[in-house]
């Protein structure tokens, strides 16, 4: 069995620096790792690639012979991709022995929330290859500051976790930087958790133009809060701490915790039950480690 990660998230948010952290921090507890970058649009990465998409096919060359945009071009990719899933299987196949998986996919949303073209490769690849993936689906942190964005964030979250039904997690990355995007409404625990949006409204009737859509917004926001599926860890790449933490969580979620253990079904329980480390106390360090109290906006 194969444990792995499938990297996801809007443009910018970090995935390929993510993916290139990631595969450090892995390599340095005793891991081996081999990162798939399936980005055809990714020409520059930071990371040596055990299997790159470019092999295969080519956003630029698919973009000039079709006349296609670049995301028409990318959809195009991930169903060429999907009809030539045995070309990827065969270059992960030297790799299942002992390796640990990491696959940087392309930052088009709609590939994850609408498109079926990129969960048919992945559930291929689990089906066939008997892999055990977790979703990471990377949010920059500085969607906190903008409500608007914020719920943005949220809903586009939700719908990818719905789409692509594997386990998940959220991670708001670039948490270094939150003090450089403005000032917080609220304490940080509140944009991981998830758990009462209606203190966003205020804040969103400050902007004429989220003021127009209130009641629109106040019903996304129901919806949110009815599937109750959203929450956020956060992430430093350059900590190790953070990482650390991050991998334990993830390690939970894909199983990979109870990969080579011999133990009753009372003490995998046991395990799975267990505390996580992401409780309000952990969030709490990432607060005071991050952000001054300036940051935060309590008289709005």
């Amino acid at each position: 069995m194969v444990f792995g990660q499938v990297v996801i998230g809007p443009p910018g948010s970090g995935k390929t620096t993510y993916c290139n952290g990631m595969s450090q921090f892995l390599q340095l507890i005793g891991r081996k790792v081999a990162v798939i970058n399936l980005d055809p649009a990714n020409d520059s990465l930071p990371y040596e690639c055990a299997v790159n998409i470019e092999d295969l096919i080519k956003l630029s060359d698919v973009m000039m012979e079709h006349s296609l945009g670049p995301n028409g071009g990318l959809v195009y990719c991930m169903d060429y991709l999907e009809n030539n899933i045995d070309w990827l299987q065969a270059r992960l196949a030297p790799l299942l022995k002992d390796h640990y998986l990491l696959f940087d996919f392309p930052g088009q949303v709609e590939l994850f929330s609408l498109h079926s073209n990129a969960k048919n490769v992945i559930m291929k690849l689990i089906k066939n290859l008997n892999l055990r993936l977790t979703a990471v689906h990377l949010v920059d942190a500085h969607l906190c500051s903008d409500p608007g964005k914020y719920v943005s964030a949220l809903l586009l979250s939700l719908s990818t976790m719905l789409h692509l039904e594997l386990p998940h997690v959220n991670v708001l990355s670039k948490i270094d930087l939150i003090e450089n995007y403005g000032r917080l409404a609220f304490n940080l625990d509140f944009y991981t958790d998830v758990e009462d949006l209606s203190y966003l409204q205020h804040h969103l009737d400050q902007d004429p133009r989220s003021a127009k859509y209130r009641k629109l917004t106040k019903e996304l926001c129901g919806v949110i809060e009815d599937f109750g599926l959203v929450n956020f860890t956060t992430l430093d790449i350059q900590d190790k701490e953070s990482v650390g933490n991050l991998v334990k969580l993830l390690d939970k979620t894909n199983g990979y915790i109870f990969a080579g253990m011999e133990a009753s079904a009372v003490e995998f329980s046991k395990i799975a039950v267990g505390a996580t480390d992401w409780d309000y106390y952990r969030v709490a360090a990432v607060q005071e480690k991050y952000m001054d109290d300036e940051t935060l906006n309590f008289n709005d």
